[in-house]
């Protein structure tokens, strides 16, 4: 395939490197001398929590764009785990390894991340979807009945789920959760969940976006209380977007996220090619293309801007 070349791994010569489904970790000292952590956000793209075996080029720049603007956004409502994002305040890097980490590395605060990934759900789709059909609940939480894939839901619920390195998350019940993390964490968690997620609900929908369903991820700062954002937040990969001029409850919605990979993950499943497991099939170019596209209008509307590395 012709064009910009995906960022699929990195070999940085920092020590404890860590590997997440898009990210690439690294320790490192910040600035001020205090212990930090270099998220790098790769072009990898994962689905039904199998990383696909390429990648969408630029898409790491994407995320990591999105990902400032909306730190900046709410630094007046919550803390957050951002300092720089500068490859040149990394010490011992070559300037080639410092050019590949332009516009895609967040240096960070080293935090104890919270075990639990907090999901802010405004509408019915994917895992809940499949959940209500199921049980009439989405993760314990009871919902009206004949709701239809895609509806609106009367308030917005929090779902908590297990954070896994490798495989799959685990929707949890709230109750649960406060029993691995407590109660008062978990409570704090939820409202800043349901807090943070209608707050970018509204800016969202002044840009044409419903923002159907979110995740967050939080951490504490030695023996401190108050949750701090760690991350990503309100990116395509952690949330579904969807285009409020195309929405029509009761099936897939078109969306600006993922959701064009997954689908055409399902169609390969359907077809007996692929059994959501690793290793993840190669997407062919107009998936690849159509993908960045939709993450391209994302960032567009939601940020005013696009990266032109991306």
């Amino acid at each position: 395939m012709s064009g910009p070349v995906a960022l699929l791994q990195t070999d940085l010569p920092l020590p404890n490197k860590r590997q997440g489904k898009v990210r690439d970790l690294y320790d490192i000292q910040l600035p001020d001398g205090s212990p930090g952590v270099l998220i790098v956000a790769t072009d990898r793209i994962s689905a039904f929590d199998v990383v696909m075996s390429n990648g969408i080029p630029g898409k790491g720049i994407l995320l990591t764009h999105i990902s400032c603007f909306w730190f900046e956004h709410f630094a007046d409502r919550i803390e957050h785990h951002l300092v720089a994002t500068d490859p040149e305040h990394v010490p011992g890097l070559t300037k080639e390894q410092r050019r590949m980490l332009q516009g895609r590395s967040m240096l960070c605060r080293k935090l104890d991340v919270v075990p639990i990934e907090c999901v802010a759900r405004g509408y019915l789709a994917g895992s809940g979807w499949k959940d209500y059909q199921r049980s009439g609940a989405v993760c314990g939480v009871s919902l009206p009945s004949g709701l239809r894939n895609g509806d609106r839901l009367p308030q917005a619920i929090f779902t908590p789920a297990t954070k896994a390195e490798t495989g799959h998350d685990e929707n949890i019940s709230f109750e649960e959760a406060a029993t691995r993390v407590g109660p008062a964490l978990m409570e704090r968690l939820r409202q800043l969940t349901l807090d943070l997620y209608a707050a970018a609900q509204a800016f969202a929908s002044e840009r044409g976006i419903i923002l159907a369903d979110t995740k967050f991820e939080f951490g504490l700062q030695g023996g401190g209380a108050e949750p701090i954002l760690v991350d990503e937040i309100f990116t395509p990969d952690s949330s579904r977007f969807w285009p409020a001029d195309g929405w029509a409850p009761g099936g897939e919605q078109p969306s600006f996220d993922k959701q064009y990979v997954r689908d055409y993950l399902e169609r390969l499943v359907a077809a007996g090619r692929w059994d959501k497991t690793a290793p993840g099939p190669e997407l062919p170019e107009d998936v690849i293309d159509n993908t960045l596209a939709r993450y391209r209008e994302a960032c567009e509307r939601l940020t005013g801007s696009v990266p032109t590395a991306a």
